[in-house]
């Protein structure tokens, strides 16, 4: 009897099918399991005739910025996106994925666009994987130059990189700087083998892919609940005029200062957003006048303690943290609520809205936060940004991933 060959790292087919015990180890709630059952089978199918490179072929080395320069189309290797709601529990799944490649002796990357981020996964990924070897690069890492099969970085880190992945991951491929840069969009197309895979990973992907996803183009799955089994709280409105008209009158509209009160009262840590850096001392000024007594700070891209603050603020040192869109991903504050000033503002997109509710409602212990939209206008971004979290909802609800499906309704 022949034997079949092997089926090479990265590359799918019958002989490297995954198996259920690759997701029983993880420990997955019902959506996370079918999501990363669905893109182990998208890893394991056998790689598209277009895509496979030319017998006796080999990647021709790139040195310095010549490889980053876009002379050719990058590489076509196949995508998938994985659709999770924030707080689903996106690393976890990841990990059978990368397992699974790394079982078959192949070299992954997991790429996401902030240092913090990669700092934090960092720890996560050596307990998940502790007999690899794990390179960690970001600027200024003392790793830079080390070896592995298992690469954590920055995506800025993926221009150093051609034709070296069986698997590539990218995080908040949404995000800045990522998003909208070309370059970078190369520099990950190029890092990967012709034969590996990406899988792509957005609580909010770009138009273009949502695009692809309606129209069949790119394999896909959905995780519409968080790992706790409860619903995504649905953002209300509290209609009232703009920030600035407010601080010239010195003063906030009463039902706004009401909820905040609420919040307060309920032990909630409550994040503040403002569309704009200059808001941010005259509204902690403000909102200061108005709770006396109250731990109320505020943060933003150009405060060079922005790290100790919002440590107080997961400390519960600080109950009421005035900040920007730069504190909308990666920041996980057990007990939270979200109130999101001049929600109409023209820098606050359907992605961002989206973000900034999901600081809500994350824990298992409090899953049902508060999410207010404050404005005074009623904008197409606030309007799509409820009717996705609310079509996550019902998704989830008639998958059966909803602890209490009437929740979805009423939510």
């Amino acid at each position: 009897m022949a034997v079949p060959p092997p089926v090479p790292a990265g590359v799918g087919g019958t002989a490297g099918a995954p198996t259920v015990s690759q997701l029983d180890r993880w420990g997955l709630s019902p959506a996370q399991r079918e999501a990363a059952g669905a893109a182990l089978r998208f890893l394991a199918q056998p790689l598209p005739e277009a895509a496979a490179p030319a017998a006796g072929t080999a990647p021709v080395p790139q040195r310095g910025w010549a490889r980053l320069l876009p002379q050719r189309a990058a590489p076509a290797s196949p995508r998938f996106l994985l659709w999770a709601v924030t707080g689903a529990g996106k690393t976890e799944m990841i990990f059978p994925l990368l397992g699974y490649v790394l079982d078959r002796g192949g070299k992954v990357l997991v790429a996401t666009p902030r240092r913090d981020v990669v700092l934090e996964l960092a720890p996560r990924l050596a307990k998940a994987f502790p007999e690899e070897k794990m390179a960690v690069l970001y600027g200024g890492s003392p790793q830079r130059w080390e070896e592995g099969r298992l690469f954590l970085s920055t995506t800025h880190q993926l221009m150093r990189f051609s034709h070296a992945f069986d698997l590539v991951v990218i995080d908040e491929l949404d995000a800045f700087p990522y998003h909208n840069d070309p370059m970078l969009a190369y520099a990950a197309g190029n890092s990967c083998k012709a034969e590996g895979r990406f899988i792509y990973l957005s609580a909010t992907p770009p138009a273009n892919l949502q695009r692809e996803v309606r129209a069949g183009r790119l394999p896909h799955a959905k995780v519409p609940a968080r790992f706790h089994g409860h619903p995504l709280p649905v953002p209300r409105r509290i209609h009232m005029e703009s920030v600035e008209a407010c601080l010239r009158r010195r003063i906030f509209r009463k039902e706004l200062i009401s909820s905040l009160e609420t919040s307060i009262r309920r032990g909630a840590q409550v994040f503040v957003f403002v569309s704009r850096i200059r808001h941010i001392e005259p509204v902690v000024a403000l909102l200061r006048s108005h709770f006396p007594g109250l731990p109320i700070e505020g943060t933003s891209s150009q405060d060079k303690s922005r790290s100790d603050h919002v440590l107080d603020f997961r400390a519960t040192n600080t109950r009421l943290l005035v900040t920007t869109t730069i504190l909308e991903r990666g920041v996980t504050v057990p007990k939270s609520d979200v109130y999101i000033l001049d929600a109409d503002s023209e820098l606050f997109d359907e992605a961002s809205l989206v973000q900034m509710a999901g600081r809500a409602g994350r824990s298992k212990d409090d899953p049902r936060g508060t999410v207010v939209f404050v404005s005074k206008e009623w904008t197409k971004s606030q309007r799509n940004a409820v009717r996705q979290i609310r079509s996550m909802n019902v998704i989830a609800g008639k998958s059966g991933f909803l602890k209490e499906k009437k929740e979805a309704v009423n939510g």
